[in-house]
């Protein structure tokens, strides 16, 4: 499949933003089902990115319930939401190099993981960033509706609603920034901000189709913690290659040079 394939609509503004195509609502169904394929066709990789991917989800969850107990768990976890995405330039690699026809390796995954990594590292502050105003948020919230000694079942729900409602506000800033960016960055020689900005403009341009994508992951991912963890062996890397085919489908990025695989 070729990465600059015709598509009905484009939406652009020339030297701004990487050109948006439009995107159908149930769109993200063919990127899950592209991602599942790649799955398939690179077993090996899947496990090693797979259990590297749990090992942190351990380390974060031993290490939040050791300094700050389950109320600092509970926000590490969902920070990992965002911290996440930071692991998938090596799975970008691996659907890149199955794209061009090519047997993937694990060199070429690092080497891919190397290339981006200024700006990976400039990315990642601004996760950092968001990461920790949602943890101060996660506390607060704890702070302005205390659940007390004796747990009851109303103080629990609006704990809940309004730490839920506090989350889903720095989940989707989160989302809407990274959602395309980071495999654009791994893929195409393209500034943070460009490859943000253009994200954001694709998400919001794309509602109903964005919308749909991250109910998906966040099902998907809420699976993964509820096997302790041991599902996202398998959902973290398949939601990586998704994401892939979903930059290639959401973007024109014929103008910006590809990164070299070597």
């Amino acid at each position: 499949m070729n990465e600059n394939s015709d598509q009905p609509t484009i939406r652009s503004r020339p030297n701004q933003l990487v050109p948006c195509r439009v995107l159908e609502p149930g769109a993200s169904f063919a990127w899950l089902r592209a991602g599942w394929q790649d799955y398939q066709n690179a077993p090996v990789l899947i496990l090693f990115y797979g259990v590297c991917v749990f090992l942190l989800n351990v380390f974060v969850a031993w290490l939040a319930w050791k300094l700050g107990g389950y109320i600092l768990l509970l926000s590490s976890l969902s920070g990992f939401v965002f911290i996440a995405p930071l692991l998938a330039f090596g799975l970008y690699s691996v659907s890149r190099q199955l794209t061009e026809d090519r047997q993937p390796d694990l060199g070429h995954t690092i080497e891919a993981i190397k290339r981006p990594l200024s700006n990976a590292m400039v990315f990642a502050l601004v996760l950092l960033v968001i990461f920790l105003l949602w943890a101060r948020a996660g506390m607060m919230v704890q702070v302005f509706f205390p659940l007390g000694g004796q747990l009851e079942i109303s103080r629990l729900l609006t704990f809940l609603l309004i730490g839920t409602a506090v989350g889903s506000v720095f989940a989707g800033v989160s989302f809407a920034a990274s959602v395309f960016s980071l495999p654009m960055m791994a893929n195409r020689e393209v500034d943070v901000i460009t490859a943000v900005i253009s994200s954001i403009n694709a998400v919001l341009r794309n509602k109903p189709a964005m919308l749909v994508w991250a109910v998906l992951v966040s099902l998907l991912t809420i699976r993964g913690f509820l096997t302790a963890g041991l599902g996202l062996i398998i959902i973290i890397p398949w939601l990586g290659y998704s994401t892939w085919h979903g930059y290639r489908a959401a973007f024109d990025v014929s103008e910006w040079p590809q990164l070299p695989q070597k």
